[in-house]
């Protein structure tokens, strides 16, 4: 394997982060004239990000999105929709489980109801959430139903719950929902459905193998608010 092979790769990776990287040392240094507190621990530090991320996306290339996409194919073959809406629960629960953005923003909504809301609580509640959602959306490619007939109803539900969910869970809710579309659970869940739809002769991998990330964001943000109201009794 050539340098160029690694190096060219790498480059690209650092290209995403290196022009974020020089906006906020513009704003911090020239805007708001504050110096960088370590610039040795600084530089380190996006170097490491580069190579984390880099690394991150390979391996999530090498691994996750090829498993994902035969587990999807396989699925079918047990032959019973229950089952295979349990696994798709079960993949996105856990799946969720190991988010990093979930896992940050979790331990501030801790922080910022001085322990109120427990993280752990949070965490597991939204992954329940989430993977209902994958579920739902196994079912959704598995009988060809219209994203339509799905995504209206959850979406009723959604604005019903937050009128009685007290707050701030309807505005952690939101958060939730984006937090669980992180590194992990998206290229997993996208490749399992995508081949899941691949393997049903009905079902078009284009037009029903997309979506479940938008059911998976719906679930979390119900899970989310039904623990609200959970809280007032």
């Amino acid at each position: 394997m050539k340098a160029s092979d690694i190096l060219l790769p790498l480059w690209e990776t650092m290209k995403g982060i290196l022009p974020l990287t020089g906006i906020m040392l513009i704003v911090q240094i020239v805007i708001l004239r504050k110096p960088i507190n370590n610039i040795k621990e600084f530089v380190i530090g996006v170097l490491f990000a580069s190579i984390g991320l880099h690394l991150f996306l390979k391996g999530t290339g090498m691994s996750l999105i090829p498993l994902g996409e035969t587990v999807g194919r396989n699925l079918y073959i047990l032959d019973r929709r229950w089952v295979i809406i349990l696994m798709g629960f079960v993949i996105g629960y856990f799946g969720t489980l190991v988010e990093p953005a979930l896992r940050v923003l979790a331990l501030e909504v801790e922080e910022l109801s001085v322990g109120a809301i427990h993280h752990k609580v949070l965490i597991h509640g939204v992954a329940a959430g989430f993977g209902l959602g994958m579920g739902i959306g196994m079912f959704k490619i598995m009988t060809n139903t219209p994203y339509i007939k799905i995504i209206a109803p959850l979406l009723f539900l959604v604005v019903l719950l937050s009128f009685f969910a007290p707050e701030p869970y309807p505005s952690i809710a939101l958060d939730s929902a984006s937090a669980t579309t992180g590194p992990v659970n998206i290229p997993l869940n996208m490749a399992l459905a995508i081949g899941l739809a691949s393997i049903i002769e009905s079902a078009d991998p284009l037009l029903s193998g997309f979506g479940v990330v938008g059911l998976t964001s719906i679930g979390a943000m119900i899970s989310v608010l039904i623990l609200g109201i959970l809280t007032k009794f």
